[in-house]
């Protein structure tokens, strides 16, 4: 008989702000080799700061938290730390209390990262025991709060599609450059799923929503949904990335006690800089840098199917 799955609810606090976690050691920590047997683990974040590399993503960076960590740095220095994002303007936060805004943390720079970097909420890896996971840390720690972070694991050998459909998603195009929140009740996209799940009976699984292969000039994430981080920070970055480095760094020049400790390097740089930087800590080859620079100088029509 088949082993069932087995499901894992793992807690993690982290030590610093950022912070690259082999979660695969933590298991083995918690229950030996009781996922051994399966083919296959899902790994699921419950945050939007915090998240997870797909599996050929690792593999080309070699499994290895040396070129894991400045893969991750080098996106980081895109969106550096309290550079005026609109997000970060807690003056600006009305659903927030003034308890709320003591402890919300200054993070847009975190949420973009996770955008940027493609980081996922949930992946799914071919169960190779011996392999790490990374846990990607990017908002660990803030002021002298410290969080906890929660992340689910699911080893299974095989799934079973129940249903395969398309949903159509309007959308006003008065910006060329917006968001949308695919939970937005008003699309019905998550009632329609509810339904299915109620319907089908599944006790176990997933739901995969991604793009049509024919749509363009748009991409998807998992992220939260606050207006000024979704409707301002993310289109201006996207509008001209490369410009919108230029600009976080001058701005943080202008305001030099804004700058925490090493933060002065980051803001620091050129695009030229920012180029030899990758090719030195990013091994992917000239190519693969190549294609991310013209992105990065390009329309968000690129960037957007990097």
């Amino acid at each position: 008989m088949a082993p069932q799955p087995v499901e894992l609810n793992l807690t993690i606090r982290p030590q610093r702000r950022f912070a690259v976690i082999d979660i695969s050691e933590l298991i083995r920590q918690q229950v030996g080799d009781e996922l051994r047997p399966f083919r296959k683990a899902a790994y699921c974040s419950l945050h939007t700061t915090a998240g997870y590399i797909e599996q050929g993503t690792s593999r080309r960076l070699g499994h290895s938290r040396k070129q894991i960590d400045p893969f991750i740095r080098a996106i980081q220095k895109i969106f550096p730390y309290n550079a005026g994002y609109f997000h970060d303007r807690m003056q600006l936060r009305d659903e927030l209390s003034e308890s709320e805004k003591e402890r919300e943390p200054v993070n847009a720079d975190s949420h973009l990262t996770f955008i940027a970097a493609g980081l996922k909420n949930c992946v799914t890896y071919i169960h190779r025991p011996e392999e790490p996971v990374y846990f990607i840390e990017l908002d660990g720690i803030y002021k002298h709060y410290v969080r906890s972070r929660h992340t689910a694991v699911m080893a299974y050998n095989r799934a079973e599609i129940v249903h395969r459909g398309r949903v159509e998603i309007p959308v006003d195009g008065s910006h060329a450059i917006d968001a949308f929140n695919l939970k937005d009740p008003r699309y019905g996209l998550f009632a329609t799923l509810a339904e299915r799940l109620r319907q089908s009976g599944i006790d176990k699984g997933c739901i995969d929503i991604r793009l049509a292969p024919e749509e363009k000039h748009v991409g998807m994430t998992v992220n939260e949904y606050e207006t000024l981080l979704m409707r301002n920070d993310l289109p201006q970055a996207l509008s001209d990335p490369l410009r919108y480095v230029l600009q976080r760094g001058k701005r943080l020049l202008r305001h030099p006690a804004s700058i925490p400790g090493k933060m002065h390097a980051y803001a620091a740089y050129d695009s030229l800089r920012f180029y030899n930087e990758l090719l030195d800590q990013v091994p992917v080859g000239r190519s693969v840098i190549d294609r991310i620079v013209s992105v990065l100088s390009t329309p968000a029509q690129r960037i957007l199917r990097l």
